[in-house]
């Protein structure tokens, strides 16, 4: 199994060795067993899966929320030389179609589906009429009501495991606290509890969070000499552009990146930055799928995360080449509040997303039951002005119906039309010979394009207007006939974001959001942004203990390199001295405001000089503040508490 297993990854991936953990999953898969596995961003998820499906006969189902990522993994087996394909929401239904038979023939070793997919009578009796070796599970803290991306749909997996008896389930994720894990695992419904992690401990990486008022000069201290390359992660999509141009014009090179952009300069601006033509690049969190770039010396947010979760993510972009790198955090006392309110708006009230989901209806003109698995161009700020909707509340309303399964909201345009020629090759002959106006474009399609008689594939009708010697418009015009009289399908990309209703329009009163469940969610939401600010604002432990902490590894070592350690090594005092007078002063000024000159006599142990750099190490860090009489009292600056 071992030999065969490093012949498959050296084959397919050109890699002489796994990466830690790899292989011990690989084969508790193998042998049959429900496996989760956790492993940190860059570790190496997907050859989990796809190396043991690989061994043995049959298909690999895969199971993710993200689109983009089953695009891109679809494409990447494809290279190799690995059939594999995806279905999901906004698919034309033709597409779909041809999927599935090719799915039943046993076409695909890897098939990737939506999660909303998972509950359809066609899903269910194709993979009872196929061979399938592995049900994997990406993104698995989803499935969890306690993980920060909670998606109803998931917890549909644990259905469909009738009608593949046998199969073993392998749960994949980058974060999960232990109560996610626990959960993952009987949510899943597996037969035993195995559990496989690496730790996420990563010695490289230092991590500062800094309190900064202006914080495009810090930007521009902090790239003046990058070297390698950096991240910039914002919450909106102007900031992006602004703070790239800042960051030009002072000489650094940079961009932006954020999924309101053409799928074209989406694709152009990552390759721009992957190849090193441009060092910084100024993003929301749309970008990270599939960021695997070694030499990512400095990720910055700039503004605050949604959770621990995301920001360790994100932060941990950097530094895959295990060379030292920064993950630096800035913040204002102004951000928290917003962070505050941010949260409280994310979840508008029950009603008034009913009432949202009713006006989408009436927007698009669907009678109940319509519209499935069609995709619209959705303008959201066209559809607020129109009902006069705050447009945060819309934004927020559709994001808790996409993840309640009953719509999808799809931000970012595709990026390549599709066709498919359902002929054979003697009948799309025929047509060419008695159709003579046609067999210009025909002759190019064939040239340019292998597989149209078995699967859809990707067009460029720029590409293909250039070698026909053609206009544009005539090239579609031209594709636009063939579909017609049905000599091929054509589906045009989308240059818009898209809405699907993923089971049709239902009168409101039946979209079933429980109280008790949005509580719920709610409560678990406020709980996770509470550990993002006590992270931001204690700066009394190791950054990088308190991120392993949070996610259970409660005895690991501080790092040494950090903001917070760096400012404790200055005092010249070891670990447990630190911590020791930190907590003695700490005792000391709760109780009653005290003059330094009280607090010398108390610690005859430690130098004038060391209890002085711990007094101001504790000033710096808004733990002691300086009354008008000069005395020191402890002051917890910031409160963390929801109200």
């Amino acid at each position: 199994m071992r030999i065969e297993a490093k012949k498959i990854l050296v084959k397919y991936w050109g890699f002489p060795d796994f990466r830690p953990m790899q292989e011990e999953i690989i084969f508790s898969v193998a042998e049959g067993h429900d496996t989760l596995a956790l492993l940190p961003t860059g570790g190496g998820k997907s050859i989990c899966f796809q190396v043991p499906a690989l061994m043995s006969p049959g298909t690999c189902i895969v199971v993710t929320p993200l689109i983009a990522l089953m695009k891109d993994q679809v494409n990447n087996l494809k290279k190799v030389g690995i059939k594999a394909a995806a279905i999901y929401t906004g698919m034309h239904k033709s597409e779909i179609e041809s999927i599935y038979s090719n799915v039943v023939a046993g076409t695909y070793k890897f098939f990737y589906v939506s999660p909303e997919r998972l509950d359809t009578e066609i899903f269910k009796e194709v993979i009872s009429r196929v061979k399938v070796n592995l049900l994997t599970v990406d993104e698995a803290h989803c499935v969890s009501q306690w993980g920060y991306d909670f998606r109803p749909p998931y917890l549909r997996i644990a259905e469909i495991r009738p009608y593949i008896p046998d199969v073993p389930v392998l749960a994949l994720t980058a974060t999960a606290t232990p109560e996610v894990v626990s959960d993952i695992m009987n949510k899943l419904e597996f037969k035993r509890h195995k559990v496989f992690r690496t730790t996420f401990e990563r010695t490289n990486l230092a991590y500062h969070v800094a309190k900064e008022y202006d914080k495009p000069a810090f930007l521009m201290r902090f790239f003046a000499d990058v070297k390698g390359s950096g991240i910039v992660y914002v919450r909106n999509r102007k900031k992006t552009r602004e703070l790239a141009e800042i960051l030009t014009k002072k000489g650094v090179s940079a961009t932006f990146y954020h999924a309101g952009l053409d799928a074209h300069t989406r694709d152009e601006r990552q390759k721009q930055w992957s190849t090193g033509q441009v060092k910084v690049m100024v993003s929301t969190n749309a970008f990270g799928m599939g960021i695997d770039k070694a030499d990512v010396r400095k990720v910055v947010h700039y503004d605050l995360p949604d959770c621990v979760e995301s920001y360790f993510q994100e932060a941990g972009r950097a530094g895959r080449d295990q060379k030292p790198s920064q993950a630096v955090l800035l913040y204002t006392s102004h951000d928290i509040v917003n962070a505050k309110d941010l949260l409280k708006a994310s979840y508008p009230p029950i009603e008034e997303i009913k009432t949202i989901y009713n006006a989408l209806g009436n927007y698009l003109q669907l009678p109940e039951g319509g519209g499935k698995d069609i995709s619209f161009d959705f303008r959201i700020s066209d559809f607020a002005n129109n009902y006069n909707f705050n447009l945060l509340q819309v934004y927020n309303a559709l994001k808790i119906l996409e993840r309640d399964g009953y719509l999808m909201y799809i931000e970012s345009a595709g990026q390549y039309s599709k066709l498919f020629v359902p002929l054979t090759k003697e009948d799309l002959y025929r047509f060419m010979v008695e159709n003579s106006e046609s067999e210009r474009i025909i002759k190019e399609i064939m040239r340019s394009y292998s597989g149209i008689f078995t699967d859809y594939i990707n067009i460029n009708e720029n590409m293909l207007a250039k070698r026909a010697d053609m206009s544009i418009d005539v090239v579609v015009k031209q594709l636009s006939y063939l579909a017609k009289v049905k000599v091929l399908t054509y589906i045009p990309v989308s240059t818009q974001p898209q809405l699907v209703f993923t089971s049709g329009r239902l009168n409101a009163k039946y979209i079933q959001l429980s109280d008790q469940n949005y509580r719920f969610l709610k409560e678990a939401a406020e709980k996770r942004l509470d550990a993002l600010l006590r992270f931001i604002t204690d700066n009394l432990k190791c950054r990088s203990q308190q991120l392993l902490a949070y996610f259970g590894e409660q005895k690991s070592q501080r790092c040494g390199i950090c903001d917070v350690c760096m400012s404790k090594n200055k005092t010249n005092l070891n670990e447990l001295e630190f911590e020791q007078l930190v907590e003695s002063i700490k005792s000391m000024l709760i109780q009653r405001p005290r003059y330094l000159n009280d607090i010398f006599p108390v610690f005859t142990q430690y130098t004038e000089d060391q209890i002085i750099d711990v007094v101001r190490w504790l000033m710096d860090h808004d733990k002691i503040i300086r009354l008008k009489d000069e005395s020191l009292v402890w002051y917890d600056q910031l409160n963390l508490t929801f109200e």
